[in-house]
Formats: structure tokens, sequence, C-alpha cells
């Protein structure tokens, strides 16, 4: 990290405040690992995962800012690529904590979301029309939220007794029809909205990643812990 940030950058600052926040999640949640049953650690180490490799993706996107002042379109497609499918497997492992799950909900989670990323990094990158991109990404999203909310990934959490998982399974939910919602707004904004200034965009998707990464860990943290007592 050899640049420093200017006064006034307040996208260099968003980056760095938001990658000092990732740091912090995941030092707690590898720490409260040691506090819940055996069968949710693999989910807390996740969780802990999912924002260790975001904060140290966020480290390198903060120092492209502030060196070119552009959009670190790789950087944050690779850090997407490696944590959002990790979110997705959380269903799975939430539910896997106390019940028989079948593979198959987990491959459903991870193909579908990674379906979503590479067709969105596709038509921010000039592989394919800008259009057609957000389409085909917006289709696997709304396959994503069917198969969590109506799908058999939302039956097999219907049969399980256990009313943590399910408060949990139902908030994360939420965050993915909700909470993601603002990363194709930002799309949505950038390339087909008239046109929004990097700057812009990458706070949006900054204060995006914040919420959602480190809201699903503490999620599947609550419940772990309401679990384990």
């Amino acid at each position: 990290m050899t640049n420093n940030l200017a006064s006034g950058d307040y996208v260099g600052m968003s980056f760095w405040l938001i990658s000092m926040a990732l740091v912090a999640a995941t030092a707690f949640f590898f720490l409260e690992r040691d506090r819940v049953d055996g069968k949710w650690k693999t989910s807390l180490t996740v969780s802990g995962l999912v924002t260790l490799i975001a904060a140290v993706h966020y480290f390198y996107m903060r120092d492209v800012w502030v060196a070119t002042g552009t959009s670190p379109t790789e950087f944050r497609y690779i850090d997407w690529l490696l944590t959002v499918p990790l979110l997705m497997v959380e269903f799975y492992l939430i539910m896997s904590a106390v019940g028989k799950v079948p593979a198959r909900v987990f491959w459903n989670l991870l193909v579908g979301s990674t379906a979503m990323l590479v067709l969105g990094y596709m038509g921010e990158t000039g592989m394919m029309g800008v259009g057609l991109a957000f389409a085909l990404s917006m289709a696997a999203w709304i396959y994503v939220i069917w198969y969590i909310m109506k799908g058999e990934a939302s039956q097999v959490n219907a049969s399980l007794a256990n009313a943590n998982v399910q408060k949990a399974y139902k908030t994360m939910t939420l965050l993915v029809t909700v909470g993601w919602a603002i990363y194709p707004l930002g799309y949505f904004m950038g390339y087909l909205g008239g046109g929004a200034d990097a700057g812009t965009m990458n706070i949006i998707y900054n204060l995006a990643d914040f919420w959602n990464k480190i809201g699903f860990g503490i999620v599947i943290w609550s419940a772990a812990v309401a679990d384990s007592e």
C-alpha cells in the first residue's frame, strides 16, 4: 500500500473504513467459534472467511482507487466470485447444522450465484452487451431468490423444527432480496440509466458489501449462539 488517501476523497475513505470493519468482523467471527456448539463452527468459519477475503480485496481496491481514480472492477469481481457463493452456501450450512439437507441444494445455490456474478462481470468488462448481461444476471438472481423463497431450499427449511435456523434463514433471505438489490441498482445507474460517475458507483457497492457481508455473518452468529445456549 504505497498510496495515501487525499483529504476529501470520500470514496477512498469508504474503501478504508469498510476494510477495517471487515477485519474487525473477521476477528469477531473466528473468536466466537469457541462459544458455539461444534455443529455451528463451520458456518461461523465461513462467515469469517467471507469477511477476511473481502478485507484483503478492499485494501487492494482502495489502493487502485487512490492511485488511478478508476473503479477496481477486476478486484471487486474476484472478491464477489469468492465471497458471494460462500454466502449462498451458508443457507445450506445453517440447515445442515440441525438436519439432513440434500447435496443438490448446495450445488443449486453455488451455481446460481456464480452465474449471476459471471454474467455481471461480462457486461461490465465489455465481453457481452451491457443490456443482455444485465438481463441474464438478473434472471440468475431471480432464480436464486425463488430457490430460497419457494424452491427446494425453502421446503427443506420449513421441515426443520428449529426456530433459530428458521429465523436466520428468513433474515438471510431478506438480505438476498433487499440488500442485494443495491448491486443491480448500481449496475443500472452506471451503464443503463444515463451513467453514474465512478465514485458514486463505488460508494454504492462499498455500502452494499458492508451491509451484506457483515450482516450475513451477524445473523448466523446470532442463530449459532442462541442455539448453543
